[in-house]
């Protein structure tokens, strides 16, 4: 589980008048972990080490003077840059005593900030959009700067990462209570733009954070009523859009977090990796009114990992670098040292197992304030305390059996099972693992079906995700999930039980099928493969053009009795119920057995299926297959598979159904290009295998014209 260390001071705030501020515009890290610089809103930027507390250097601008933006550290010049004044920028090295003796170029637009990325040129980005390279723009300050932002919209925030080997600038703004994301993408320039979804009316975001992880951009955003969503986007998307048009950019719940009365007003959340986030400004959810804390959130799980209660007043400002989390609050700015290690099941047992044999190696190694502060570099202290001491041997007498777990798990409330649940995966000597959880779930599920105000979701998850259950092991399993509307842990029962019967399988179908679009848009389901919808969704194709022997204008040309376009290339299903409809799609099956259990399906279902299944063709004949690699999604002979199987179900009852007639025209048309298409290419298929028996010319020369004739 994640933990949070005991914290210590940097420095003290400088704060003016306006109390509601923290006095720091901004923290960079600068030559390495244990370096950050400081930009005070008191126009002054001070360098600071961190293991020591220690200030190294500090510069500061005239009376009359305001630095604009967090100063960067350059490291390919081993330069700092920051703005003034909006249109100043100044850049200077560590030895330079005065900030005003140093190098300063005005520009000719309001600049919003400077961004750097270790390694990376820095980029800024001025106040209405535009992105200029540092060094391009100080080799013309005057250069005229184009307006990309409509008029009444403002940016909100902004950062910059390194998205394949390529700077990327994020920023979201605000027009009119409406929110966008802007993707810049440098060398080559594209553009993207998003609409982001309305909350609550009148509810803004209060913090964003950005990470790229998978070739993806990951965007978490926290609202007032503590809302945390998370929105995907491939890197591969942006291209060479200009901007102008906004695309809807879908998101996921990750957490509701419990704000108490009324709503929040300074808080913060910041991706600490792929499973956990930091937030601050959140009431503690087992503590009373009044106090503020830190917490660290698994997102996989939604379940409060680690708190720590932060004196003083929060600013809802949140900071990491190196594993270290920097808050400020009441007067002075803290440090925070912080763990998480992997959420998976498989590399906490591998990682424990790791631990367990370096601590008998060394029985006296513990963690100390140089392991926390500098990682592996320091050497771990020979010396344990006599707090661990006590700690480890409480831990040993609370160790219990797995039958006392199974005992516990009839009567527990969920919470304590879900607690001994954990501790038992996390041992490292159990011999197998497989007898015991399925134990665990038979008597989990047991109980949950005889007690409808008893269930743990994230207990069960925790389950499934060891890979040592199947549905024969436990067969009441996915039925309770669907029972319980818990579509998250029947993805997760698709995606890893090789032996779902048909009629299970299709029982997942029909419940997907029904559920409105709004109630499982609120649900939480695997990133991976919401991953490959967005994508899927939101990738511009070209329409013209042959592309599998299938396109819009053979269609038109080959249709006799209708000149509509397919209506195939929107999305008929929301994007959670479209990842949910495509773990069936992926779900192994007989013929022969589930062919009677679809036929219990309504024709307004399978018309919807079908519509989807139809999308889904239109979009891979578009989109080569081999682009998706990476991601989870179903390939395209088992869209087709599905296909006929719906057909082979329903096609009496489709032909007399007049909601599916230009369904199944469209899907006529559809064969018949495919056929058109197979029947060519055997035309040629002589000629074809004669020219692969032909012997290739050794000597050619530099220049040759060689005639081949095909009979």
């Amino acid at each position: 589980m994640a933990a949070l260390y005991e914290g210590y001071t940097l420095c003290g705030l400088v704060q003016d008048q306006n109390v509601s501020h923290s006095g720091i515009q901004g923290i960079e890290e600068e030559r390495d972990s244990d370096h950050v610089l400081v930009t005070h809103s008191d126009r002054c930027v001070t360098l600071y080490k961190v293991s020591d507390q220690k200030r190294l250097s500090s510069w500061t601008v005239k009376q009359g003077q305001t630095l604009t933006c967090s100063a960067v550290f350059n490291s390919q010049s081993r330069e700092y840059v920051v703005v003034s004044d909006s249109k100043v920028v100044r850049i200077w090295k560590e030895e330079d005593i005065l900030l005003d003796k140093a190098f300063k170029a005005t520009v000719s637009s309001d600049m919003w900030k400077v961004h750097c990325v270790a390694g990376h040129e820095p980029v800024v980005l001025f106040q209405r959009g535009a992105v200029r390279l540092l060094d391009s723009l100080l080799s013309a300050p005057q250069q005229p700067i184009e307006e990309v932002l409509a008029q009444e919209e403002t940016i909100r925030w902004s950062t910059n990462i390194v998205a394949e080997t390529q700077q990327c600038v994020i920023f979201t703004t605000e027009q009119k209570g409406e929110h966008f994301l802007y993707l810049q993408k440098l060398n080559p320039n594209s553009l993207l733009r998003y609409r982001l979804e309305r909350e609550e009316p009148g509810l803004s975001p209060l913090s964003f954070s950005a990470s790229c992880r998978d070739r993806h951009i990951c965007l978490l955003y926290l609202y007032p009523n503590g809302h945390v969503y998370q929105s995907v986007v491939a890197v591969r998307s942006l291209g060479s859009e200009d901007g102008a048009q906004a695309l809807p950019l879908p998101r996921t719940l990750l957490l509701a977090l419990p704000v108490g009365e009324g709503l929040l007003e300074a808080a913060s959340a910041l991706v600490l990796d792929e499973a956990h986030a930091a937030v601050v400004g959140v009431p503690h959810p087992s503590a009373g009114a009044g106090k503020d804390f830190l917490c660290i959130w698994n997102t996989n799980f939604q379940t409060l990992q680690a708190g720590k209660e932060m004196a003083g007043k929060i600013f809802g400002q949140l900071w990491s670098f190196s594993n270290k989390l920097f808050i400020p609050h009441g007067k002075t700015l803290s440090v925070i040292p912080f763990e998480c290690p992997k959420s998976s099941l498989a590399s906490a047992l591998g990682k424990l197992k790791q631990a367990k044999t370096e601590e008998s190696q060394s029985p006296a190694c513990v963690p100390s304030w140089n392991n926390i502060l500098h990682g592996d570099k320091a050497q771990p202290s020979r010396v344990e305390t006599r707090k661990v001491r006590v700690t480890r041997r409480t831990q040993l007498t609370t160790i219990l059996t797995i039958d006392q777990i199974l005992e516990l798990i009839k009567t527990a409330p969920a919470e304590e099972v879900q607690r001994e649940v954990e501790g038992l995966l996390s041992r490292s000597d159990l011999p197998d693992l497989q007898p015991s959880v399925g134990q665990l779930a038979a008597v989990l599920v047991s109980r949950s079906l005889a007690d409808p105000a008893f269930y743990s979701h994230s207990t069960l998850a925790q389950l499934v995700h060891t890979r040592c259950l199947c549905h024969s092991v436990c067969p009441d399993l996915v039925l309770l999930a669907l029972e319980r509307k818990d579509y998250f842990l029947c993805q997760l029962c698709l995606q890893f039980f090789p032996d779902i019967p048909e009629a299970v399988t299709c029982a997942c179908l029909k419940a997907f099928i029904s559920v409105p679009d709004v109630d499982v848009e609120k649900m939480n389901l695997e990133p991976e493969s919401i991953s490959f919808m967005e994508t899927l969704i939101s990738r511009q194709h070209e329409q013209s053009g042959l592309q599998n022997g299938f396109s819009p204008k053979s269609m038109e040309e080959d249709q006799s009795d209708t000149a509509a376009a397919p209506p195939g290339h929107v999305c008929p299903v929301g994007l959670q119920k479209a990842v949910l409809l495509n773990e069936v799609l992926q779900t192994a099956y007989s013929d022969t057995f589930i062919l009677p259990h679809l036929k219990e399906l309504s024709s307004q279902h399978v018309v919807l299926f079908l519509r989807y299944l139809q999308f889904l063709y239109l979009r891979y004949s578009q989109a080569p297959v081999s682009q998706m690699e990476g991601q989870r999604s179903p390939s395209l002979t088992q869209v087709m598979d599905w296909m006929c199987l719906l057909l082979d179900a329903h096609f009496t009852v489709l032909v007399m159904t007049p909601d599916a007639k230009g369904l199944l025209l469209d899907l006529h048309t559809f064969v018949k290009s495919q056929v058109k298409l197979v029947s060519e290419l055997g035309k040629i298929e002589g000629s074809l295998q004669e020219l692969s028996k032909m012997k290739e010319k050794k000597d050619v020369g530099q220049y040759s014209i060689e005639v081949i004739e095909l009979f």
